[in-house]
């Protein structure tokens, strides 16, 4: 029995319970798994197959294609910024320069108390309200350096109190009961 489903076995069946074919909930439990690895890990691909009865290469194929699972260790907080032309045209590359800057650290990478991870991104469907960003699946919208710094001291101040929000794996069971 793999570490997922020892430390998780009552979520992995919550999870399940809401699919009538198990495969189907593999994305929810990629969430999951990154939640406990910090990352898509072979370990973490391999649970989660193990889960479902699939075979692993199923598992790090959906990894690779949707950018919401890592396949690299990235920080407590995932700053992707949407660089693509319409937001680039709206400040978009000017802002991530800045916040790299800001935080030390160059695209895709991540500062050294491993809080923070910046990463380009194409699309996230908020051309009007750019430069934004998209924090652990929560978009923040219009934002300069001034509002920038705000989010970061909001984010130390959650990270240091330990009064996080729901994660990602609780904020899904949470959609699938309504």
């Amino acid at each position: 029995m793999g570490r997922l489903r020892q430390k998780h076995s009552d979520i992995i069946d919550g999870v399940l319970a809401r699919y009538p074919e198990k495969k189907s909930a593999i994305l929810a439990l990629m969430h999951l798994a990154q939640e406990e690895y910090g990352y898509m890990n072979q370990e973490a691909m391999q649970d989660v197959a193990d889960i479902l009865g699939v075979d692993s290469t199923h598992v790090l194929s959906l990894a690779g294609f949707y950018s919401l699972y890592y396949e690299q260790p990235v920080g407590k907080y995932v700053l992707e910024i949407c660089t693509d032309l319409a937001c680039a045209l709206r400040g978009a590359d000017e802002f991530a320069e800045t916040a790299c800057r800001k935080l030390g650290i160059e695209m895709d990478g991540t500062t050294e108390d491993g809080l923070f991870t910046v990463k380009g991104v194409m699309c996230l469907a908020a051309c009007d309200r750019a430069p934004m960003l998209q924090c652990n699946l929560k978009y923040v919208e219009d934002l300069d350096e001034a509002k920038f710094d705000a989010l970061i001291e909001r984010l130390r101040q959650e990270a240091a109190s330990g009064e996080e929000e729901p994660s990602v794996v609780h904020r899904i069971l949470a959609y699938a009961k309504d």
